[in-house]
């Protein structure tokens, strides 16, 4: 992995609005900020880019942050510009430009091989969606590292809005050779029982090295008893909202499966959230970028939902291929050498921040 000695990407326009706004603070975009005691991820994101979305620091920090709920005192975060500049003083575009070149220059074999069948879906920005440059930063990982590595495979990529039949029938029946991009468990964990999703992913397929990793936040109103729970099992008795189609197993890993807690699983994030808002659910819990987004979208601000300072936790997306594909093992193999190889030349870095900067110029574009 490349070290990251000034750290820059893509942060939102919001974010650039509040900078220029004139608030001082000691926090600042496009500086190293040394954590003082008390120091969320959430409350440093806020102070430097009015924004509590804090996965792109978390991203630029990803080598130093082992837990972003427990940030120490004297740790030295490097917070992002807003510019997408990398720390070797290039732009993410002038790296990806780079990259692309140097792939284009290497000798392609004359032996005709099938173009491997990836699949993903639709409305999960900046993941995965057909709206952004190259179908999302996922999307992109994953054609970009079929191409890198000394990989040069074609392929060909569809959108299935549907992420359940992506396990149940597209993979299984070999209508698609990868998936992209699932939430994969620790499959040598049989400490608790494993629910049906646990055991089809643990048992029927094979995943990628990690491709990115997501924070998962825990969001309830401010009065709510759960909102100063410490562990997860403090939120044993409530009811959950979730939503159908992700993954579970870190709720099911600390015991939050009925009778001891409740889950619900409707289709939106917003759904989530309005279900804490009108008492329906106690806690919401989905990744940090999309909590950000969607609590922008609804209007929503700290008076109306908080997000649990204690309780997170991270999973990492991965590519997948069902294990009846007989070439399955071997296309992983090939994501898993052009991935190494984009986080040493500072590629993956590039093309996720590249990504956050058009899907954060969309959603202000939109604001207005």
């Amino acid at each position: 992995m490349f070290e990251l000695n000034i750290k820059k990407v893509a942060m939102s326009a919001v974010a650039v609005t509040a900078l220029t706004a004139g608030t001082a603070a000691a926090q600042e975009a496009c500086t190293n900020y040394t954590v003082s005691d008390g120091d969320t991820l959430a409350t440093i994101a806020i102070a430097a880019y009015g924004t509590s979305n804090y996965q792109p620091i978390f991203n630029a920090n990803r080598n130093t942050i082992t837990n972003p709920n427990a940030l120490e005192e004297g740790l030295v975060l490097a917070l992002p510009c807003e510019d997408g500049s990398l720390p070797n003083g290039q732009t993410a575009q002038e790296i990806i430009a780079a990259e692309e070149a140097r792939a284009a220059s290497v000798k392609r074999s004359s032996v005709y091989e099938p173009p491997i069948k990836l699949v993903t879906g639709n409305g999960w920005a900046p993941f995965a969606d057909e709206t952004l440059n190259g179908g999302g930063f996922i999307t992109r990982l994953g054609t970009t590292a079929l191409q890198r590595g000394g990989n040069a495979r074609d392929y060909s990529v569809s959108f299935v809005d549907d992420w359940n039949s992506h396990l149940e029938t597209l993979l299984p029946l070999g209508a698609f050779d990868v998936s992209m991009a699932w939430n994969m468990p620790d499959c040598t964990n049989r400490s608790y029982e494993w629910s049906w999703e646990t055991e089809v992913r643990c048992t029927q397929f094979d995943s990628s090295v990690p491709v990115y990793d997501v924070v998962i936040g825990f969001y309830s109103l401010p009065e709510s008893d759960y909102a100063g729970a410490t562990t997860l099992g403090d939120l044993k008795g409530s009811t959950i909202c979730r939503m159908d189609g992700w993954f579970i197993h870190d709720l099911e890993a600390a015991g939050l499966r009925a009778p001891d807690a409740t889950l619900m699983q409707p289709i939106t994030a917003r759904e989530c959230l309005d279900a804490v808002l009108t008492g329906v659910a106690d806690v919401a819990t989905f990744e940090v970028q999309l909590f950000a987004d969607t609590k922008s979208e609804m209007g929503l601000t700290e008076k109306d939902i908080v997000e649990n300072p204690f309780v997170t936790t991270l999973s990492s997306l991965r590519f997948i291929s069902h294990r009846s594909n007989p070439f399955g093992k071997q296309y992983l193999a090939m994501l898993n050498r052009g991935m190494n190889e984009m986080r040493e030349s500072g590629e993956w870095y590039a093309i996720v921040s590249d990504t956050l900067r058009e899907h954060n110029e969309k959603l202000m574009a939109a604001s207005n």
